[in-house]
Order: C-alpha cells, then structure tokens, then sequence
C-alpha cells in the first residue's frame, strides 16, 4: 500500500510529464500487484491493460503539448 502512495505522490508532485508517467505506472503495477495478492489475476490483467492504455494516451498527449513551442 505504501508503494501505491508513494507512486501517486510521484505523479502529483512531479511538473514533468516524463517522470510522472514513471509514478503512473508505478502506481499502476503496485496496484495491480496487489490485486494479484488478493485473488482476483483477471480483474488485475485487465485493469493493467486497460490503465496502461490510458496512461499512453495522456502521456503523448502532455509530451506533445510540452514539445510544442
């Protein structure tokens, strides 16, 4: 549970997108990490499938924007 703490503080204090997207998946692996732990391997596949996704999306979304003059 730490971990996933620390991975959403990475993300919320960090202006970068490059690092936040490192406290994302942080976040995301741990969490899903710790759904395994507890039984559920489907629901924490899908999940990690589903948030890496997204994390993609918003990730070149915010680089581009950073990119752009």
């Amino acid at each position: 549970g730490l971990c996933f703490v620390l991975g959403g503080l990475a993300v919320a204090s960090n202006p970068s997108p490059y690092y936040g997207v490192v406290g994302l998946v942080l976040a995301s692996v741990v969490g899903c990490g710790w759904l395994l732990s507890l039984g559920v391997s489907f629901v924490a596949l899908v999940l990690f499938m589903v948030y890496l996704g997204g994390m993609l999306v918003v990730f070149v979304y915010s680089v581009s924007l950073a990119a752009d003059p």
